[in-house]
């Protein structure tokens, strides 16, 4: 038996052969992602969404800064987010953003004026005997002013659709231009739109009018009170406000 020591047979120089093919493998797959994240999409409002959501979860104590997002990666995640609880939150600050802005003026109207947010738009009311006199479709002047200002705001503030519609009660025209209410509803729609579109920067594009008459009542036409009510001009917003106040809206509230 030899004593003899075997001596290990010298090493390659470099790395192994095999991983050549494995870097090449490496490379392939990290092109095959970029590639997947440059195809995607990024929604910038849902990305906020979910930032706030997380600074929420995580309890972070900093301000996030989000006003520049990610180009790519979250359109799944967003996808999960209650839009009903997101269209909510817009319809509250279209609502807000209105009582805020009013409040100087109802102590000298009264309840003359409602604001009430439906599932899809906010309906700002205004009652037709402060607003035109009897049978007439002209604004009377003291009202001008608080039109004027509920312009002003839906200008700055919004940027959905405006439908204007007249409504009377149900006690026929007697003299006057107008044969019927349903005229008459007409015109104070269209007359009140014609004077936003003089007064405001509001976009044509936005507007339009509808006159009803009598035949969407609010209230029972057999009392006096009920009729009063029934005499109105609705201005009713779309829930889409200016995006940066939309980004303001979405976000959870704070220490929620």
């Amino acid at each position: 038996m030899s004593d003899a020591t075997q001596e290990c047979p010298p090493c390659e120089v470099g790395a192994p052969r095999w991983m050549t093919t494995f870097g090449d493998l490496m490379s392939l797959l990290l092109c095959f992602f970029v590639l997947l994240l440059s195809f995607s999409e990024m929604d910038r409002q849902k990305y906020k969404v979910v930032a706030g959501s997380m600074e929420k979860a995580f309890g972070m104590q900093r301000k996030q800064n989000v006003s520049e997002s990610p180009r790519t990666g979250l359109k799944m995640i967003a996808k999960d987010f209650d839009q009903d609880a997101i269209a909510t939150r817009v319809k509250q600050f279209i609502g807000r953003e209105l009582e805020e802005n009013f409040s100087e003026l109802y102590s000298k109207i009264g309840e003359e004026i409602e604001i009430e947010a439906g599932k899809d738009q906010v309906t700002i009311r205004l009652m037709g005997e402060s607003t035109f006199d009897s049978g007439k479709a002209r604004i009377k002047p003291e009202l001008e002013p608080l039109i004027l200002r509920i312009g002003q705001i839906l200008a700055k503030e919004t940027s959905g659709d405006i439908i204007i519609s007249g409504h009377t009660d149900n006690v026929p025209v007697r003299g006057g231009p107008f044969q019927t209410n349903l005229k008459l509803s007409i015109a104070r729609a269209a007359t009140v739109a014609q004077f936003l579109l003089d007064k405001t920067a509001i976009d044509p594009k936005r507007l339009s009018t509808m006159g009803f008459g009598e035949y969407r009542p609010i209230a029972d036409n057999l009392t006096e009170a009920g009729r009063r009510q029934n005499r109105r001009v609705e201005i009713i917003v779309g829930t889409i406000p200016k995006r940066d106040k939309m980004e303001n809206a979405m976000l959870p509230p704070k220490g929620a």
